[in-house]
């Protein structure tokens, strides 16, 4: 059994030619969000995974074990409800409006571009539905918001959602595109 026991969040400062090498495990949101777990990875090594507590990875996270070998972390793909807009009657709200209710409920949420994804629940499905929006059952990978208080990680995902750049508290951005400053 080999141990593993730290964490490198999105693998920051590897060279991603490294990284590309490294084992993978894949793993579901329910073994990511805890820090004590057993698994295998893609080289068949059976790996007793000790992190601080309340560590959450994510896929594209490395994990690094005592002999120093490295493991990729991959979001496995598992069932989750994916809530869409409707087309044909569907408004620019409506998916807003659901994260809305959604997040009253304190429901770990993935948030998209053209989606949400949530863990399934029927009594929120049936809720979404009676909203007049699209929710069907499908296997993905679900990295779900960290939210307010949870950890921070770079955009780096190249997930097409925005471009990657160092997440911070204290973005600048300039209001004066009408000609007056509005700081």
């Amino acid at each position: 059994m080999l141990t593993v026991n730290k964490h490198l969040p999105a693998a920051r400062g590897l060279a991603p030619a490294l990284v590309q090498r490294a084992a993978t495990v894949s793993l579901d949101w329910d073994t990511r969000s805890k820090s004590r777990f057993d698994a295998h990875d893609s080289a068949g090594r059976h790996l007793a995974v000790f992190l601080p507590r309340g560590t959450v990875l994510r896929g594209g996270d490395l994990l690094v074990a005592e002999d120093g070998s490295m493991i990729r972390v991959v979001a496995a793909p598992q069932t989750v409800l994916q809530v869409r807009a409707c087309p044909a009657h569907g408004l620019a709200t409506d998916l807003p409006r659901a994260a809305y209710h959604l997040g009253n409920r304190h429901v770990q949420l993935e948030v998209r571009a053209d989606c949400l994804q949530f863990e399934p629940d029927p009594v929120l499905a049936d809720m979404l539905r009676r909203m007049h929006l699209i929710v069907t059952e499908v296997q993905a990978p679900f990295e779900p918001e960290a939210g307010a208080y949870g950890e921070s990680h770079a955009h780096a995902h190249g997930d097409g959602d925005r471009p990657a750049h160092a997440q911070s508290n204290d973005h600048a951005h300039s209001h004066e595109q009408d000609g007056h400053d509005h700081a």
